[in-house]
């Protein structure tokens, strides 16, 4: 069976907007990290029950995954699909860390829902697989996509293609598990000072190299000084970049 890879992602910049009934609305840079990937593929087996192999965190129904199948199930309805996993298991060559924001979960959700359009003929288009991504995280839109770089707005779902090259860069990740939930309550209890529109326009125009050239690491990501007031054990690395709710810092490779 083919094997595919699920790409990391970093947030350039990441801005609050403003909220949409509980949800903080963003505007933010993603950019793919083309060294950092897990890598997806189909392997027979002899059990009916949905099986994923690898290495994770989670059992299988709170793995992404496995919400990608079930949402995906509940849209084509499809006995081709339900009975392919009857038996094939999903496998996972984990390399993206979990809880770092690098949009590791969300990627692997995004690349199995691919992955089962193409391998099972399904048919959708690829704004149908984003909307179904839509459903299981935030951030999976972008990575059904497969854009190198995306002004990603709203809560997620509006993702914009921007015409740059990649950036090479250099990743870590502190052994910290970070709560995205927990990190955006901070932002909005203690922090909330949300962007104008203007503003995100300007950020959303710039190249990310600029960015990163142009702007202090927590001016660039508004959940950087929330993370480290929830986790004192997170410390600052000077002159790295923040992704996402982290815990991952980043920089670009000269």
């Amino acid at each position: 069976m083919n094997r595919y890879r699920a790409y990391a992602k970093v947030n350039i910049f990441l801005k609050i907007t403003g909220m949409r009934g509980e949800y903080h609305t963003l505007s933010s840079r993603f950019m793919r990290v083309n060294s950092l990937f897990d890598t997806l593929w189909f392997e027979s087996k002899s059990t009916p029950e949905f099986e994923i192999r690898g290495n994770f965190d989670c059992n299988v129904h709170s793995n992404t995954i496995y919400k990608a199948y079930k949402h995906l199930l509940s849209v084509t309805r499809s006995d081709t699909l339900s009975s392919f996993f009857e038996n094939n298991a999903v496998c996972v060559e984990k390399n993206i860390p979990s809880f770092a924001g690098l949009g590791g979960g969300s990627s692997d959700a995004a690349t199995f829902l691919k992955m089962c359009n193409e391998t099972l003929q399904l048919g959708l288009n690829i704004d149908t697989l984003a909307e179904i991504g839509a459903n299981i995280g935030a951030d999976v839109p972008f990575f059904v996509y497969g854009y190198e770089s995306a002004n990603v707005s709203g809560i997620g779902e509006i993702v914009e293609r921007f015409d740059e090259s990649l950036i090479d860069f250099e990743v870590v990740t502190p052994d910290i598990q970070i709560s995205t939930p927990a990190v955006y309550r901070y932002y909005r209890e203690h922090l909330y000072a949300p962007i104008s529109s203007t503003e995100a326009s300007q950020l959303e125009s710039t190249p990310s190299r600029t960015i990163l050239a142009a702007i202090d690491p927590k001016e660039a990501n508004d959940l950087y000084r929330s993370a480290l007031g929830c986790y004192r054990e997170l410390t600052e690395k000077e002159g790295w970049f923040f992704s996402g709710s982290g815990s991952s810092f980043f920089r670009i490779i000269n």
